[in-house]
């Protein structure tokens, strides 16, 4: 791989550098208008950096059996961690990942090339407009969807609406599970119009995150958890024993203490996420 590879975005016009990270052999991190938004490690890609992401990958081992093959759609590209994550535990599971930025996965899969024994398929276009468009038999037969959709450090405000969350989810089975990366900060009035929207479209959400940022103490990601079938209860102690720590997880009465009213989101009333502090990522980690 060439030195810090990079792109102009055709998009967005942002600019992606894939950086070697210095202190792990064989790990790289994808670097998005300045804003670190993935890392892989190419010669262990159960090795999940990010404390999102290894919340994300937590859910995941706790879908069916240990190993087990499943379905699932990514909305969101990054560089392509989950999905790596998945072909390496769960081998011979069947992926679909929808990306807007074609330059992006150019650049990913040219320098950070995909396990020739992963089965990913990835299609170009904005997500809510290919979700409609995927093969009839991935509708209600997805045991997994993740969305990670960001603009540089913001979700784009198409993406977060109820009638998005419902053409999402349909493609999930019954009982499947939807993973979504929130990123917000004090008062945490996104986060929880989030946690409203999702609810209303899948009936049953939980939320993890570092107990910092749930206490809305400061800016980070929160993981959203929902399924139309109730969630496991055994699940939260044991997400929350397997960190990164310190997390939080809340769902029932805690959660809806946590929403407070806060209003569902339209495609009339959607907005970006906030945009986060410059100096965050200076100093912390951010997305995947």
């Amino acid at each position: 791989m060439s030195q810090n590879p990079s792109v102009v975005l055709g998009e967005s016009g942002y600019l992606a550098v894939v950086e070697p990270d210095r202190f792990v052999p064989g790990a790289y991190q994808l670097v998005v208008d300045g804003t670190p938004q993935s890392h892989v490690n190419l010669d262990d890609p159960s090795q999940l950096f990010f404390e999102y992401i290894q919340r994300m990958g937590n859910v995941i081992d706790l879908i069916g059996e240990p190993g087990e093959p499943i379905t699932a759609v990514h909305l969101g590209a990054g560089a392509l961690t989950l999905p790596r994550y998945i072909a390496h535990t769960r081998p011979g599971s069947r992926q679909q990942v929808v990306e807007l930025e074609s330059r992006l996965v150019e650049l990913v899969r040219e320098n950070l090339p995909l396990p020739r024994y992963a089965s990913i398929r990835i299609r170009h276009g904005d997500a809510r407009e290919v979700v409609g468009k995927l093969p009839a038999g991935l509708r209600g037969a997805v045991d997994l969807l993740v969305i990670d959709i960001f603009s540089g450090s913001r979700t784009p405000a198409h993406v977060t609406s109820v009638e998005f969350y419902r053409s999402a989810v349909s493609l999930l089975k019954p009982g499947g599970i939807v993973l979504v990366n929130v990123a917000d900060g004090p008062p945490l009035a996104f986060a929880r119009s989030q946690v409203a929207t999702l609810g209303q479209v899948v009936g049953n959400v939980a939320a993890l995150a570092e107990t910092q940022v749930l206490k809305g103490r400061r800016f980070g990601n929160v993981v959203l958890v929902g399924s139309d079938s109730p969630l496991p209860l055994e699940w939260l102690p044991r997400l929350l024993a397997s960190g990164p720590h310190p997390a939080k997880a809340v769902a029932g009465d805690e959660l809806r203490a946590f929403v407070a009213g806060a209003p569902i989101v339209t495609d009339q009333t959607s907005v970006p996420s906030p945009p986060p502090a410059r100096n965050i990522f200076q100093t912390g980690t951010r997305r995947d």
